[in-house]
C-alpha cells in the first residue's frame, strides 16, 4: 500500500514537471495597458524603438516628428509591426508654440519620454552661438517645457513617469560636439531636480543614458556607412572612438527601449532620481 501511494506521488510529480516543460514561458506584464505615453522624436532611431515597445506592451502611444509626412510614415510602420495604431503629432519640439499646440491636442499624458535630440558634430572653436542655442532648445528645453505642462496633472493623479533620454556623452563629453555633451548633462540635472520635487508621490523621474546605438533598419544608418559594410564600420568605431566598450558593438534600439519600458511601468515605482546606463559598458565606471 505504501508502494502504491509512493508511485502515485511520483507520477503526480512527473506529470507536473511535464506540464511545466510544455507550458510557454510567461512574459513579464509591465502593466502598461491603459496608460498614455508621449514619445518625442519617435519617427526613427531610439524614439521609434521606444514607441514600438510601448505599443507592444499595451500602452496608447503618441508619436512625434517634425513633418506630417515623417509621422504618417512612422505610424504606418508601427501599425504593421505591432498591429496597433499610434496617435500622432507633427511639430518642432524646439519651438514653444508647437509644444503648446501639442499640449492642447493631448492634455493628459501618463508617461512622458523626452527623447528628441540633435547631435551637431562641430569642433569647439568652429561651433557658433547658434549651434549652442539650437542644441539647448531642442535637447533640453523641449523636455523642460513638456514636463512643466504634464507634471502637475501627474501629481494630481498621483501617478506618472517622466523619462529623459540622455546619453553616455553626458559623462564622457565628446570633443567633436561639446555642446551635445553639455545638453545631455543638463538633462540629467533636470531629471534629478524634478524627481526631488516629486518626493512622496507616485510620480518618478529618471534619465536613461544610451551608448552608441544603431537601428539597422533605418536608412539613415546605411547612409552613414557609405559603401563600407556595417561590420567594418563597427569594428573601426569601437577600436578608435569608443575603445572602452565592453560589448564591442552598437546597441540595438530595442535594447534601449526595453529599459525605457520597464522604467515607464508601475513595476519601477522605487526607481526615481536615477541616471540609468544602457551604454554597453562604454563608461569606464561601476557607478
Amino acid at each position: 500500500m505504501k508502494d502504491t501511494a509512493m508511485k502515485r506521488a511520483v507520477y503526480a510529480c512527473l506529470s507536473l514537471l511535464c506540464l511545466a516543460l510544455v507550458q510557454p514561458a510567461l512574459a513579464m506584464d509591465l502593466q502598461l495597458t491603459g496608460k498614455t505615453a508621449l514619445v518625442t522624436g519617435s519617427t526613427g532611431g531610439i524614439g521609434y524603438g521606444i514607441a514600438k515597445t510601448l505599443l507592444h506592451e499595451g500602452a496608447q502611444v503618441i508619436i512625434n516628428g517634425r513633418t506630417a509626412e515623417s509621422v504618417a510614415k512612422a505610424a504606418a510602420s508601427l501599425k504593421q509591426a505591432t498591429g496597433k495604431t499610434p496617435l500622432t503629432f507633427a511639430g518642432d519640439m524646439s519651438k514653444a508654440e508647437d509644444i503648446e499646440r501639442l499640449a492642447k491636442t493631448f492634455p493628459t499624458v501618463d508617461i512622458l519620454v523626452n527623447n528628441v535630440g540633435r547631435f551637431i558634430p562641430r569642433e569647439f572653436s568652429q561651433s557658433t552661438d547658434q549651434d549652442w542655442y539650437d542644441s539647448f532648445d531642442l535637447n533640453v528645453m523641449s523636455g523642460v517645457r513638456l514636463s512643466r505642462f504634464y507634471l502637475p496633472g501627474m501629481k494630481q493623479r498621483n501617478w506618472g513617469r517622466i523619462i529623459f533620454i540622455s546619453s553616455e556623452s553626458a559623462l564622457q563629453i565628446p570633443v567633436e560636439s561639446v555642446q551635445y555633451g553639455m545638453t545631455k548633462a543638463a538633462e540629467i540635472a533636470v531629471a534629478r531636480g524634478l524627481a526631488e520635487s516629486c518626493a512622496k508621490t507616485g510620480v518618478t523621474v529618471n534619465s536613461i543614458l544610451p551608448g552608441p546605438t544603431l537601428d539597422s533598419d533605418d536608412p539613415r544608418a546605411a547612409a552613414r556607412f557609405g559603401d563600407r559594410p556595417q561590420a567594418q564600420v563597427e569594428e573601426e568605431f569601437f577600436k578608435t572612438r569608443r575603445p572602452t566598450s565592453l560589448i564591442k558593438r552598437f546597441a540595438r534600439t530595442e535594447e534601449v527601449a526595453s529599459l525605457v519600458a520597464y522604467v515607464a511601468s508601475p513595476l519601477s515605482s522605487a526607481t526615481t532620481g536615477a541616471a540609468l546606463r544602457v551604454d554597453g559598458g562604454v563608461v569606464k565606471s561601476a557607478f
